[in-house]
């Protein structure tokens, strides 16, 4: 058992653990295996960051290489499995992302935070927007879970998109309250960062 302790991972780090907990595998693979499952719906992954990630898990022995193949002209593939460090981080990681609650600061709380600088009509036009956004959301959504159970995917392979997916209407309910707030007046419009005449 080593004496340092565990090093705080990424959400992006933790998806590729959590795939290599299963078998070896090469980035390209884990990563349709990311999309496969709709693990990037829950977490954002560009090209190339998850061979970044791969790379840093490597550096910090949390993974290894255990082949290296090529397949007729295709670059040269190299398979990872996960270390026993890498299956104590990944555990130490969950067990906390899971227990503790992370401030996420949402970009559309910093944006109610900036609404009143706008007329209240677009304002509300906007919001009404954002409500059609979010109906169009869950509707994808739900073909989203109903395709993986369909495929055979267990309930468990579907939390991360059920809780988007209640995010999402908690998130509606409270538009549509807001809304309802602006219009009949019971938000008191006023932007306090307003320059005051001069």
């Amino acid at each position: 058992m080593r004496a340092t302790p565990y090093r705080t991972l990424s959400t992006l780090a933790l998806a590729v653990l959590r795939l290599l907990r299963e078998r070896p595998m090469h980035p390209y693979e884990a990563h349709q295996l990311i999309r496969d499952r709709s693990i990037d719906h829950v977490i954002k992954v560009r090209p190339g960051s998850l061979y970044h990630a791969v790379e840093r898990l490597h550096r910090l022995g949390l993974v290894e290489p255990v082949e290296t193949g090529r397949e007729g002209r295709r670059p040269e593939r190299t398979v990872y499995a996960i270390t026993e460090d890498g299956r104590d981080d990944y555990l130490a990681n969950l067990r906390d992302l899971i227990r503790y609650p992370e401030d996420e600061y949402p970009v559309f709380a910093a944006a109610l935070q900036m609404l009143c600088t706008l007329d209240p009509d677009e304002a509300v036009r906007l919001l009404q927007q954002r409500c059609t956004a979010l109906e169009v959301g869950l509707a994808a959504h739900e073909q989203v879970i109903a395709s993986l159970a369909k495929s055979g995917h267990p309930r468990t392979a579907t939390l991360q998109v059920e809780f988007c997916q209640a995010s999402r209407r908690a998130e509606l309910a409270w538009v549509r309250q807001l809304i309802e707030e602006i219009r009949s007046g019971e938000l008191t419009w006023a932007d306090e960062g307003k320059e005051s005449p001069s």
